[in-house]
């Protein structure tokens, strides 16, 4: 189907184009990424593979200091909460953020971060959170504190337990067929015999821990890697961090040769498949709440 973008970096300077669509889902994204532009195209191109028509309009923290781009650009193309306040949205996606290794509290729009969630509460029929957001987002719905790792969690996990039952795990099956790009460095604090509330793990991996929880109560997933990546995006962020001489070593599972090179572009499918299984629970959803 379509992708459209409402609003965006992209749409702006020609490196996506709207096409015509029949009964779209409304889609808002949360861009806490510093690659902006990058982060767009990486959404747009997986939602436009659905079968699902979605147009796509992407928000910002109005309260955040940004690096490397000028806030009159982010002003002009993004939205922030007081222009989508009297909106309401099918979904909200919530991206990751390079600020793991602070506190919640240190974050600079952690405030307006905690104020969207709240919006979202009565203007959204389902939020999917990613990376660090997903850590973010289970401290607030949960309480749940995150932990730093010793190195950094970095590669391509499979998972290793599938809960088959889930909506979002549909079509899926036990053995490793949900993939996840990870980069990161910290995990949330979880005990999987002894969750709250009516948390549930939907998929997870012997090396990365939980890749998919949800809450139904709430209507909240959260999503601790990126599934959203392109096949580039971990050699990027590896050949940066070697050139910066930052401690870094080849994402795991990643690499053909395992050191660099070609690509074992494995969690493409799945990608897919995550974000369809999610858009097919919003219409579920968005019928019961009418």
């Amino acid at each position: 189907m379509t992708a459209n973008a409402r609003n965006g970096l992209a749409l702006a300077n020609g490196q996506w184009r709207n096409r015509p669509q029949q009964g779209t889902l409304q889609v808002a994204v949360l861009n806490l990424m510093p690659t902006k532009l990058t982060t767009e195209l990486q959404f747009l191109k997986r939602f436009d593979n659905l079968a699902t028509d979605v147009t796509v309009s992407f928000l910002y923290p109005a309260s955040h200091h940004f690096k490397g781009i000028a806030p009159a650009v982010i002003k002009k193309h993004y939205l922030s909460l007081a222009q989508v306040q009297d909106n309401y949205f099918d979904g909200l996606v919530v991206t990751g953020a390079p600020v793991e290794q602070l506190p919640f509290e240190a974050v600079d729009y952690w405030q307006e971060f905690r104020q969207i969630l709240t919006w979202a509460q009565h203007h959204v029929c389902e939020t999917l959170f990613e990376c660090w957001a997903a850590q973010a987002g289970l401290f607030i719905d949960f309480a749940i504190q995150k932990r730093q790792l010793a190195s950094k969690l970095f590669g391509v996990y499979a998972a290793n337990q599938v809960n088959s039952r889930s909506r979002l795990a549909r079509d899926f099956g036990a053995g490793g067929l949900i993939k996840m790009p990870q980069s990161r460095h910290s995990a949330s604090v979880l005990d999987p015999h002894h969750l709250p509330g009516d948390l549930a793990i939907i998929a997870a991996s012997k090396g990365a821990g939980p890749l998919i929880l949800r809450s139904h109560q709430r209507r909240h997933t959260y999503i601790t890697g990126h599934p959203e990546y392109d096949r580039d995006t971990l050699a990027k962020e590896y050949y940066r961090d070697q050139k910066k001489r930052r401690a870094i070593h080849a994402p795991q599972n990643y690499f053909i040769n395992g050191t660099g090179g070609p690509v074992n572009y494995s969690w493409q499918d799945s990608a897919q498949l995550i974000y369809q299984n999610w858009f097919t629970i919003i219409k579920q959803e968005s019928r019961l709440l009418i």
